[in-house]
């Protein structure tokens, strides 16, 4: 490691954010072994700064404070600074942000923790203006110095609490039915705000894993009331502010609790895991706007998130140090761009008014309704929105984060895979194709998963259980539409590597988030809820539950137990939390419908069956197609009379063959 006088590390780090601080006079250093070791031989506690490209408050910090010579001076006098990617090292993040929540209530970024130099954390908190911060750094070193016992008192509190956290949901949970699930789905709808949609109060992030899992509470017991929440948060999102109403693609969050003003930052695994649910949705009822998001969401992704045939992490909040200022507009600047007529048309439509509903007088844009067809509305917009987004392009850009992660890219993989089937486009089945083989062959070193690549060169960090997850779920949705067998051997070759790395041993059913090989720290993060994304425990189950009825016999079985193992394991979550356990839901609905097969017997390049059959498929479902003993799920199955036939399994339970369009509706218990 370099000496810390004069020296700042991140300049040849492989994630962005950590590159925006190369420039800072903090002399920051990356996480590892030798920056504790080196605390320790100074004699100082490190100072941990955690955060992320597209988010505000860390640009805030790091220009008030990490490029203050003053600052920086204070922080390499009496520390070692240490600057981690949360994106990259989830698994710091989470063991510290648990840290932090105990210690303060509450959570957030950029995170800042004071910690030991073995790792224990005696002082956390979030963002920290200029000057508080600066008698924060007095404080921490006054107390470092003259009360060190009371910091070995503190650290090893938080340290035992932190042990005991670690514990997760206690085990043996009720039996995983459509009676629990038809209780969470309760509970969830008890929540929904009815007029705004979504559900509880603001701040509102979209809750992409409910929906899905709503969806496939919907298909199974046809309760409209499910449908409908479905459609009110999804309709509300889509016309609201939080959806870019001229490029496509949601922002991370609402600020208010109508969808109104984002937070403006565009995030992967947000749009990855909102195009499944509008996908979905749309595949369903063919509604109209959900088929639009749809093709609008996939487009984003292929045009403004990729990078060659992978997919980068986010866009940025602020462009040229402003929050929203690429996406907002007032009044005039309609005017400007459009022309008198257009113009004020334009303001009505997308609610663009001379009080604003952002900053300045500048307003977010809406869009309520769509314009009246029949009068032209629909090419008129069509042109205002071209118009718009040209000049808009002329504006300064937010920044982006070009790191790409395993995890993400694999939701990614899976949401362009079932947008494909909606949209029946099969264009975006060959996007999710090659990012699937670059992503498997880019970042697979040694035999195992690394987390992120930038720029075509492999991060040091180890995949985490989502990785092998979210992954192993994309690739095996590729081989369902494709029928090549070395995605689907690919994706047991990453459930494999899960169930020897990351299942714990001693509670069977239960995850860890770190491998048992990777680094070992203060404790072993295994967050079972889902958050902003699904835990990596509820995306293994989804993976386990799919392959388990793809996969050769000898590995089946094995996935068989290790998927109801797995949702066994976590099902009080479905009883006593479930707005926090959507993913779960989404598979436990799926389980408790067998899960339900679809083997095709057909020539899979011409064939209508098949098209029906993934169109018609419940989500969650595995669906097949191709000539006799081609896969697993079409072993001594043939076409049926010289008509391709249709195969329903529900778990292991099979009709009899099918021929027919209708035949195979009325098989799934749907009215065509």
């Amino acid at each position: 490691m370099a000496d810390q006088l004069g020296t700042n590390e991140l300049g040849s780090a492989t994630s962005p954010y950590l590159r925006q601080h190369a420039d800072n006079p903090v002399h920051w250093v990356e996480w590892s072994p030798a920056a504790l070791a080196e605390a320790e031989r100074r004699d100082v506690p490190i100072l941990l700064s955690i955060g992320y490209a597209a988010c505000h408050w860390c640009h805030v910090m790091a220009h008030e404070s990490f490029a203050d010579a003053e600052v920086a001076a204070a922080m390499n006098a009496d520390f070692v600074c240490i600057k981690v990617d949360r994106e990259e090292r989830p698994d710091l993040d989470a063991v510290y942000m648990n840290a932090t929540v105990a210690l303060t209530g509450q959570g957030g970024w950029p995170m800042t923790c004071f910690l030991t130099p073995d790792g224990r954390p005696f002082f956390c908190g979030t963002y920290y203006p200029k000057a508080q911060f600066l008698q924060l750094l007095a404080a921490i070193t006054d107390t470092w110095r003259g009360r060190r016992a009371e910091v070995e008192t503190a650290s090893g509190q938080i340290s035992a609490e932190l042990q005991k956290m670690t514990a997760g949901v206690p085990g043996g949970g009720p039996e995983v039915t459509s009676a629990l699930c038809d209780h969470a789905v309760t509970a969830i709808l008890g929540d929904e705000d009815r007029v705004r949609g979504g559900f509880g109060s603001a701040p509102k992030f979209p809750p992409s894993a409910l929906l899905e899992a709503l969806l496939r509470s919907y298909e199974r017991t046809g309760a409209d009331e499910v449908l409908g929440a479905v459609a009110r948060t999804g309709t509300a999102m889509a016309r609201g502010g939080i959806y870019d109403q001229l490029a496509g693609g949601f922002s991370r969050y609402s600020v208010d609790d109508a969808w109104v003003v984002p937070h403006f930052e565009k995030m992967l695994y947000d749009n990855a895991l909102l195009l499944r649910a509008y996908a979905h949705w749309a595949r369903r009822t063919a509604d109209p706007l959900a088929l639009r998001i749809t093709a609008e969401t996939a487009d984003f992704l292929l045009r403004d998130l990729a990078d060659g045939d992978l997919f980068i992490s986010s866009l940025d909040a602020d462009a040229d140090g402003r929050e929203g200022s690429t996406y907002v507009w007032t009044p005039q600047q309609l005017r400007d761009v459009l022309g008198d007529d257009d113009g004020p048309w334009a303001a009505s439509v997308f609610d663009v008014t001379s009080d604003g509903t952002f900053e300045h007088g500048a307003s977010v844009l809406q869009l309520h309704a769509d314009p009246d067809p029949d009068s032209g509305g629909d090419a008129r917009l069509s042109r205002v929105r071209a118009a718009l987004l040209a000049a808009r392009a002329q504006r300064v850009q937010p920044g982006r984060d070009d790191k790409v992660v395993t995890a993400w890219n694999g939701l990614a993989i899976t949401a362009l895979t079932e947008a494909a089937v909606t949209l029946r486009r099969p264009e975006l089945v060959e996007a999710a194709h090659r990012c699937a083989s670059v992503l498997l062959e880019r970042h697979t070193v040694d035999g195992r998963l690394r987390r992120t690549s930038l720029g075509g060169r492999v991060g040091a960090s180890m995949g985490i259980l989502e990785d092998h997850a979210a992954l192993a779920t994309g690739l095996l949705n590729v081989y369902q539409l494709t029928g090549e067998a070395d995605f689907l051997a690919a994706a047991c070759r990453l459930i494999d590597l899960a169930l020897q790395h990351f299942a714990d041993p001693d509670r069977p059913g239960r995850w860890f988030d770190t491998a048992d090989d990777a680094e070992s720290l203060m404790v072993r993060p295994g967050d079972p809820l889902d958050g902003a994304t699904p835990a990596g425990a509820s995306l293994i189950a989804e993976a386990l539950l799919t392959a388990a009825h793809l996969a050769d016999p000898a590995r089946a079985e094995k996935y068989t137990q290790a998927a109801a193992a797995t949702l066994l394991g976590h099902s009080r979550l479905l009883a006593a939390a479930p707005r926090s356990a959507g993913h779960w839901l989404a598979v436990a609905e799926t389980s408790v419908r067998g899960p339900l097969q679809i083997a095709v017997a057909c020539d899979p390049s011409d064939s209508p069956l098949l098209d029906a059959a993934r169109q018609l498929a419940p989500g969650g479902a595995i669906v097949v197609g191709g000539p006799v003993d081609s896969s697993e799920l079409l072993a001594g199955r043939d076409r049926v009379g010289g008509l391709d036939a249709a195969y329903v399994c529900r778990g292991r339970t099979c009709d009899l063959p099918v021929t027919g369009e209708r035949e195979l509706a009325a098989a799934l218990g749907i009215s065509v």
